[in-house]
């Protein structure tokens, strides 16, 4: 397993773009629409991991509530594996909950599932896999 990315919500894409840009030294290698989570991202390469800033586009997404609740700021941590149904057993057997009972399609190509952050110290954990 290995960090993969770091999730920021942002309220505005292009303005968190322009200051992540002067701040990593590069524009975002991509941009993408997440329909089915109501978000807009993209994302910057840092080193082997990246950097994923997430607009909400309807005001009932997950991200637009964080923003509401939260303000800005890292919404969650991600890690690669190499087989997300069986790390997801592999967790629910040691008593974490998931939020979703099977892998969905998320951005940039990948299998993702996310651990609640009840049982992750208050952290929400995506897991992701690579779509082959």
């Amino acid at each position: 397993m290995k960090l993969e990315h770091i999730g920021i919500a942002v309220r505005n894409l292009g303005d968190s773009n322009e200051l992540f840009s002067n701040l990593l030294g590069e524009g975002p290698y991509k941009t993408e629409t997440v329909e089915s989570e109501n978000v807009v991202t993209s994302f910057f390469k840092t080193g082997e991991s990246k950097v994923e800033l997430l607009e909400a586009t309807h005001p009932d997404s997950a991200i637009a509530k964080f923003l509401e609740k939260r303000g800005e700021g890292i919404h969650h941590i991600a890690f690669e594996v190499a087989d997300i149904r069986a790390e997801m057993e592999r967790l629910r057997a040691r008593g974490f909950q998931l939020l979703n009972e099977e892998p969905k399609r998320g951005a940039d190509n990948k299998w993702v599932c996310f651990v609640h952050p009840k049982t992750a110290n208050g952290v929400l954990v995506e897991l992701c896999q690579e779509i082959k």
